[in-house]
This record gives structure tokens, sequence and C-alpha cells, in this order.
């Protein structure tokens, strides 16, 4: 008699990071924002840098029928899970609108954009100056003008702290799950860190370590001078405005000074 396979056998984990860690309709919304905002205009093409499973570019196409996308990603699995299953809700004519480029995000094309999207800290792979500005120098050269870059970054004391876990119950019930993200290492000499993504489930299941990173932990001063060094002619923070309880409320503001917390999340916006 075979035995029943548990929940984390039987679990997609591409599937299970999406609703954990993306929520491309927000990305969507924010990078309009931004843009808007930055440009005084309407943006029309998108490139989602790093882009994985390119949820985001299918939010991207389905928000607008004039709007295009293009995603990059050098890992060929993901890539195929979105085609398998992030383009199923997709019609025909956005389909047409989303072109994945299967290659290192710093080899340089002829696709322009008016946004140029690194999310999820996924930029802190390049772990010096150099690497970096590298980085941002072919990101610009894939930027219409005007055009945003738009990077999201994360801080505050409680970041550097070994072993600290964010556990978060992502779907409730018997068929859902939970999500842990693990600061596993930081050292204070390189800035560089190591953090891992493990998923929990009701029937005491795990998948652990599923997804690993090894990053620098860049600062918001850091990246905004070597935008500048890379070509960028300015860049701006948003930060997200907080209601009376002092709780975030998913909208967000340029802003100059930011009151200190133990972790925080914010956007820096490159300006081509």
């Amino acid at each position: 008699m075979k035995s029943k396979l548990t929940q984390a056998q039987l679990a997609d984990k591409y599937a299970c990071y999406q609703k954990s860690v993306q929520d491309p309709d927000h990305e969507v919304e924010f990078f309009v924002q931004a843009f808007k905002e930055t440009c005084k205009r309407t943006p029309v093409v998108l490139r989602e840098d790093f882009c994985g499973t390119f949820a985001v570019c299918c939010s991207w196409v389905k928000s607008k029928r004039d709007r295009w996308a293009i995603g990059v990603d050098l890992d060929p699995e993901p890539i195929q899970w979105g085609f398998e299953n992030n383009c199923r809700d997709l019609k025909q004519s956005q389909l047409d609108r989303i072109r994945i480029l299967q290659q290192d995000v710093r080899k340089r094309d002829r696709h322009k954009a008016d946004i140029v999207a690194a999310q999820n800290f996924s930029f802190w792979i390049f772990k010096t100056r150099n690497e970096l500005r590298q980085y941002f120098r072919s990101a610009l050269s894939h930027l219409s003008r005007p055009g945003i870059m738009v990077l999201d970054m994360k801080g505050g004391g409680a970041c550097y702290e070994e072993g600290n876990v964010d556990e978060r119950v992502v779907v409730k019930g018997k068929r859902g799950f939970t999500y842990y993200w693990t600061q596993e290492s930081f050292n204070p000499i390189t800035s560089e860190a190591s953090f891992n993504i493990s998923f929990g489930f009701p029937d005491k299941s795990r998948l652990d370590r599923l997804f690993e990173y090894h990053w620098r932990f860049w600062t918001i001063p850091e990246v905004i001078e070597v935008l500048k060094e890379a070509g960028f002619r300015d860049a701006v923070v948003y930060w997200e405005q907080t209601d009376e309880a002092g709780d975030g409320t998913g909208k967000w503001e340029q802003r100059k000074v930011a009151a200190s917390q133990p972790t925080w999340l914010a956007y820096v916006i490159g300006i081509a």
C-alpha cells in the first residue's frame, strides 16, 4: 500500500512563492503612480528584470489594452512555469504583448521601456559597486526618455539580526500554508547576508530552504549614489504612508526624511 503524499510533497513552490511574496496588481499601480508623478505622462512599456514567473508582466498587459511588457531572467525553470500557469488567464491579444528574454539582465538589447523594474531586492545579487554600476548602466540603456527604474528596498535594525524569522500565515485552513522568511547570516564588514524561504503546511510537513538568497545588503544612499554614477540624472525615494495607528496604508509618497523603524520597506526611483 502506497503511503499518502504530504501537503509539502504536493505543493507547487512557485505558486506558494507568488502567493507569499508578490502582489502584481499593487506593483502595477505603484509603477504607474511613480511614472506619472516623475515623467508627467502615461507609461506604455514595462521591462521586468529578474522576472522569474513574470507575474508582473502579465498584470501589466491585463491592466490596459496598449501596454506591452518585457520580462528578463536567466533561469529557464520559472520562465517555463510562468508560460504554463500565469499565461492561462491571458487573452491571445494580451499574450501577444509580452516578450520574455532568457538572458543575463546586464545584456544590452534593442528593446526600450518606459519603466525598468527590479523587484524583491533581486539586484542585491550584485555585491560590488562596479557590478551594480554595470547593471544600472545596462538598465539605463533600455529606458526611453523620460523613463524610470524602480527598485524596492528594505532595512531597519531588525534586518541585521541573524536568525530573525518573519512568519506569516498566507492561506488559512486545512489547505493553507505558512511562509517563513529567515535571515541566516549578516556580515557587518562586507554587508553580505544570506536569506531563505520555507513553507509549512497544516499536516506538519514543510518545504525548508526552498529558495535561498546570498546578497549584499545595500542601503538607500549607496543605491542612489551608484544610480547617479551610472548616468541617471536623479533619484527619489518613495516611503509608505502610515495611518493614525502607525500602520502602513499601502500608499506611497516621495520623502526626503523618514522615521527610524525596526523594519521598513521603500522604493528608490532612478530617473533617466
